[in-house]
């Protein structure tokens, strides 16, 4: 289980919940899959969890199409590339090119066909997986007939037919099959662009709605056990009747009709024997005022539940066909983008894309199941928790989100700042975040209670830049933009203790030394500055740099300080000596791409860049940079060089991203950029990179949202001094011997996940104590990262904690001399025992209330009661029932911004 600092991959996307796009639940109803930009994430709502799925478009996802089975995504981007997924081991296994936008994708129920739509045509494929083919998308036949983009596609339960809405305000209905009486079928009926149309269960009658909040309900003379198969006549019929058994003639005709064009008013004869649609109801959503506006629709067959969004942030639960009104509530005040219903029908699934916001609402309690947003703005600042469970980010909206790394979901949001945030950090408990803004102040938040406990300004309005709070809590700096002044607060009293000035430029960052109480403040004068907290706040050495510092960090033995600056260059520094001990120069790594509007090339453009933050890794051997490129780089400290470069986005949908322009693009009127300038604001033009953490995995804010690297995904085999000798064969003969050592030994040799926790589960818990002392130093470490992974998942929680504590108390002094290198797998067994800690403590604590509680009540009821009314008493106890009953149930809480999980 050797793992390096070139072994990090993407883990999750957080802090970006839903984009553009259509939602969709899975075959069971318990996730909802959400495109975020190029990416895809499923929220799994009854494990608790968010995953992001390990692949990427070129451009933002525009619609995902799932296969009936819950197997299989089609991923569509703006370009109209698509992705052919497995859901079941997440990977990509074909990429295909629609050649042109694609509006939408609908596999069939049955799971043969799939259907897309493009410009004003559909086009019907073979679904894959059915057979082996070289192709995995194969065109069976293209559908013809609306005049404008087509907007949302359905099928009926039979796989027959399906329905296609356009702009051009109709509605179409094709047959999948060469049916004899329903080719096709044009619908009009509405006054504006078709939304969204339902077929009904088990039936050939539709509903379709229209943008201006119209619903129409059209019925059908056919059934679909009337639809004849489509007989061959003439010629045709001749030869099939002379030659049955050629089918290569009969294969070759029908690609001859792969092409179905349809007419919106077909001629009389024509119209003989089809199948004939009569209007029975129209119905208006909301006959006054202006939110007429509908933008998505779902429907349910089975219990005929209607959800319709609308551009003001409503949204209606109606019955059909009566359409009758079941609930009308408002999310917010932006446009509902996309709504779906989950199998069972309990379950409504909102995204709305102004906000980058994801509900999902169990419409019969009337409660949410999840509300998640993500930042209004960009993220700009991160930081972890000592223990590593959690992340807490800063945006330009002001917010500061604090995040599950196990969960991935956003559990609190603090919205008293009223400016951007620049700096988050936590205390060294954990417990507390300390905040910087641009609204002058520095707030102090209490994860306990979840409130602002402190509020640190200055004497006089000034803007923060950055913030830093000592190893011991109780020392709170930051870092003025303006008054180039250094404010230090007492987190006990909250008031200012000094205000320390030298510096003759903005301060862009500071770092309390990990081991004594120095100070280290960068600042745009091109100088970093240590300042002593404890011998009268004075300067104890002034570092002179070529060019403005822009970050500041130390490492983790405080032994060596590492700034970044202005020009791309790291310069590493010997604090005691105020020596510099060596320099990485970054530029070449920074390569970045050129903005639309750019009239200088990439290579140019690169000169203005530089990395905005630093880190440093568990062992002080590496550092990871970071800054306005989408590229973050860890270098190698002693011998200066590149390790690894990640390349943190490539979606082209952002400005920024590409080397070289599309010359097509510039005309002689000028550039084809400018005209669409809503574009750029919405997607966003820089790729910031301020935060990353040490240990086995780092973070990193972007555009795209939050975005984490780590060591601990999942591995099928990675062998570890493995020889001939090793088998699991004879691992299991050695645990028939009970000769327990020599099977851990090969087991961790062999590194497989599940032999080796069936060799560690073998061990009988009284002989844990003599086989983890017979264990050799290099194996114990494997074995405490197995454990570290364990905790996650496994339900063994005290053997595997016997395990710990026996493995640490009979190899702690040798482990000891080798801190730099175990420090990565001690942080991590230390966040899954302290994740264990903080559930069991919880639940134990709400236990001993439960109980104090009972014990009281029933004193209270062997207690005499004066003399009451008749009927008092029996009063008294069933009021006393209801309060034991009230306490003990609970509810649930909700966050300030509704970022809370609620099952």
């Amino acid at each position: 289980m050797k793992t390096t600092l070139f072994s990090f991959q993407f883990s999750n996307l957080l802090g970006t919940v839903y984009r553009r796009g259509n939602l969709n639940f899975t075959c069971d109803g318990n996730s909802v899959i959400s495109p975020v930009g190029n990416r895809v994430t499923v929220f799994d709502l009854k494990n608790n969890k968010s995953n992001t799925l390990p692949l990427t478009t070129r451009y933002n996802v525009k619609c995902v199409g799932l296969s009936p089975d819950g197997r299989l995504a089609i991923i569509v981007d703006e370009g109209g590339n698509a992705l052919l997924v497995s859901l079941v081991c997440r990977s990509v296994l074909h990429r295909f090119h629609f050649k042109g936008s694609v509006h939408s994708v609908s596999f069939s129920p049955d799971g043969r066909k799939f259907v897309i739509t493009k410009g004003n045509i559909a086009q019907m494929y073979h679904a894959p997986g059915r057979k082996r083919e070289f192709n995995a998308f194969v065109l069976d036949k293209t559908y013809f007939g609306p005049y404008d983009e087509t907007t949302h596609i359905d099928w009926t339960d039979d796989s027959r037919c399906f329905a296609v809405g356009s702009k051009d305000m109709s509605t179409w209905v094709f047959g999948a099959e060469r049916w004899d009486n329903v080719i096709y079928y044009a619908l009009g009926g509405h006054k504006d662009a078709i939304v969204a149309c339902f077929f009904e269960s088990n039936s050939l009658d539709l509903y379709t709605l229209s943008q201006d909040g119209a619903l129409c309900v059209w019925q059908c003379d056919t059934p679909p056990e009337g639809l004849r198969l489509k007989a061959p006549t003439g010629w045709k019929a001749d030869l099939l009747q002379r030659e049955e058994e050629e089918e290569e003639e009969e294969e070759e005709e029908e690609e001859r009709e792969t092409t179905v064009r349809g007419k919106a008013t077909p001629a009389l004869e024509e119209q003989q024997g089809k199948v004939k649609y009569s209007r029975l109801a129209k119905y208006f959503f909301n006959k006054e005022g202006d939110f007429n506006n509908l933008t998505a629709a779902a429907y349910h067959k089975k219990i005929h539940l209607l959800v319709t969004g609308f551009a003001s942030g409503i949204f209606h639960l109606h019955e059909l066909p009566e359409f009758n009104l079941i609930h009308s509530l408002s999310i917010s005040d932006q446009r509902i983008e996309s709504v779906a219903i989950n199998s069972s029908g309990d379950w409504i699934a909102l995204g709305c894309s102004g906000l980058g916001q994801l509900l999902v609402w169990e419409w019969q309690s009337e409660s949410y199941v999840l509300k998640q947003q993500g930042h209004f703005n960009s993220m700009v600042s991160l930081a972890y928790s000592p223990d590593g469970q959690y992340i807490v980010t800063g945006g330009d909206d002001g917010k500061v989100k604090v995040w599950n790394t196990l969960s991935g979901f956003c559990f609190i949001t603090f919205t008293e700042h009223s400016s951007g945030v620049t700096g988050v950090t936590f205390t060294a408990t954990g417990y507390v975040i300390v905040t910087s803004s641009m609204d002058g102040t520095v707030r102090a938040f209490d994860l306990h209670r979840y409130r602002n406990f402190r509020t640190f300004t200055s004497p006089r309005p000034t803007q923060f830049s950055c913030v830093a709070v000592d190893s011991s809590g109780e020392i709170v700096c930051a870092g003025a933009q303006d008054s180039f002044e250094i404010f230090i607060w007492s987190m006990q009293t909250g008031r200012l203790l000094e205000v320390l000035s030298g510096h003759e430029g903005p301060i862009s960052g500071l770092c309390f030394n990990p081991m004594k109480s120095i100070l280290a403040s960068a600042s745009w004068d091109k100088t970093v500055r240590l300042w002593d907290m404890v011998d009268s706040w004075r300067t104890t050495e002034t570092l002179a740099l070529t060019s403005d510092a822009l970050a500041v960090t130390y490492r983790p033995d405080g032994a060596e300080l590492a700034v970044a600056t202005l020009n791309a260059q790291i310069t590493f520094w010997d604090p005691e000596n105020a020596v510099q001990t060596g320099s990485i120069e970054g530029r070449h790594d920074l390569k970045t791409g050129r903005k639309e509007l750019d009239k200088i090339t990439a290579k140019h453009s690169a000169k203005g860049k530089a990395f905005t933050t630093l880190c440093y890794s568990a062992d002080g051997q590496s550092v990871l940079a970071g800054g306005m490129s989408k590229f973050v780089c860890i270098y190698h400290v002693r011998e200066q060089i590149l390790r690894k470069k990640f390349e943190i986005s490539c979606n082209l949908s952002l400005d920024a991203m590409e080397e070289f322009l599309n010359r097509r693009k510039m005309t002689e009127f000028g550039n084809l950029a400018l005209i669409d300038q809503d574009a750029g604001e919405e997607d966003g033009v820089a790729i910031p990179l301020p935060g990353v953490r040490k240990g086995r995995c780092w973070a990193a804010t972007t555009t795209e949202g939050l975005l984490i690297y780590s060591l601990d995904t999942q591995m099928l085999f990675d062998p570890f001094e493995l020889d001939t000798s090793v088998t699991p064969g004879r691992i299991r003969a050695a645990l028939r011997q009970r000769d327990f050592t020599r099977a851990i030994l090969m087991a961790v040799r062999l590194n497989e996940k599940l032999l080796l926790q069936e060799t560690l589960e073998s061990v009988p818990w009284d002989e844990i104590d003599v086989i983890s002392s017979s264990l050799p130093e290099l194996y114990v470490e494997k074995v405490l990262e197995f454990l570290a992974s364990s905790f996650e998942v496994s339900r063994h929680l005290e053997f595997y904690l016997i395990w710990t504590q026996k493995l640490l108390m009979a190899h702690g002094q040798k482990l000891k001399s080798r801190a730099g290198k175990l420090l990565p797998a001690v942080q991590f067994l230390q966040k899954s025992i302290q994740r264990h800690l903080d559930d069991v403590s919880k639940l134990c604590d709400w236990n001993r209330y439960n109980i104090q509680y009972a014990l009281a009540v029933s004193k209270q009821r062997g207690m005499k009661r004066p003399s009451e009314p008749l009927g008092s008493e029996e009063e008294a106890d069933a009021s006393d029932d209801e309060d034991s009953l009230r306490l003990l149930g609970g509810g649930h809480g909700d966050g300030d911004d509704g970022d809370t999980l609620l099952v």
